[in-house]
């Protein structure tokens, strides 16, 4: 195992043992432990009490975070030409459609969402294994297939973002950078987590929010107390 550097074991040293922290206190404490010499992401991973192997345990949605989440999304619209200046004036980076499904089908994938219509749907069919992985493919459940398109682009734009438990029970979220004062990282916090505790399936027994970890890019996790939330 490697040794920690000065800075490492100060960040560990201002975390109390067995403590579980409140959203508010969390957000303070990671401003105060990060060193990193970026604007580090902040970052959530809520461990949850179902089963996802089972489809009506699956916990997936949409949050949008009050204060952005910081980071310049890249936003492909994958669209007919009727659709496209509205796209492009709702802030989308790039428009247009079978240039960019070549161009997917090539191995291009420079975007962090992609949003496109329902007609569109089939075409993007072919391409999922290449989109599937890399967490791209449009999804009405997301609000990412839709007509409203100039909609869907601005609230990507504004701080929306999606989410997924995966095969461990985990849902990992960036909630925003450390530059961000630590009043808009809790109010972001606490926005996904209300968002988690309202998806809670009826068939999930038992304790729901099982851990929460709050950490950045480069400081350690700091726990926050499940039923705070």
């Amino acid at each position: 195992m490697a040794k920690l550097t000065k800075k490492q074991k100060e960040a560990h040293a201002k975390i109390e043992k067995d403590k579980l922290y409140s959203v508010d206190e969390a957000s303070a404490l990671i401003k105060e432990i990060t060193n990193a010499n970026f604007d580090a992401s902040v970052d959530l991973a809520v461990r949850l009490g179902v089963d996802p192997r089972k489809a009506n345990q699956m916990v997936r949605g949409v949050v949008t975070l009050p204060h952005g989440t910081g980071k310049d999304v890249k936003v492909l619209a994958l669209v007919t030409p009727d659709k496209e200046a509205e796209a492009k004036e709702a802030g989308a980076d790039f428009v247009g459609l079978d240039e960019y499904l070549d161009k997917i089908k090539g191995g291009w994938t420079d975007v962090d969402v992609i949003i496109t219509m329902p007609s569109v749907m089939g075409k993007l069919g072919p391409l999922g294994r290449v989109l599937g992985p890399r967490g791209l493919m449009p999804n009405p459940k997301t609000g990412t297939v839709t007509m409203d398109v100039a909609k869907a682009v601005s609230d990507v734009k504004a701080g929306k973002i999606d989410f997924k438990v995966d095969k461990t029970g985990i849902v990992h979220a960036a909630i925003g950078k450390v530059s961000f004062s630590a009043d808009k990282i809790a109010g972001n916090a606490k926005e996904l987590l209300d968002t988690l505790n309202k998806l809670k399936p009826t068939a999930a027994k038992g304790v729901y929010m099982k851990s929460i970890f709050m950490s950045s890019t480069m400081s350690p996790s700091v726990q926050l107390d499940p039923r705070a939330v």
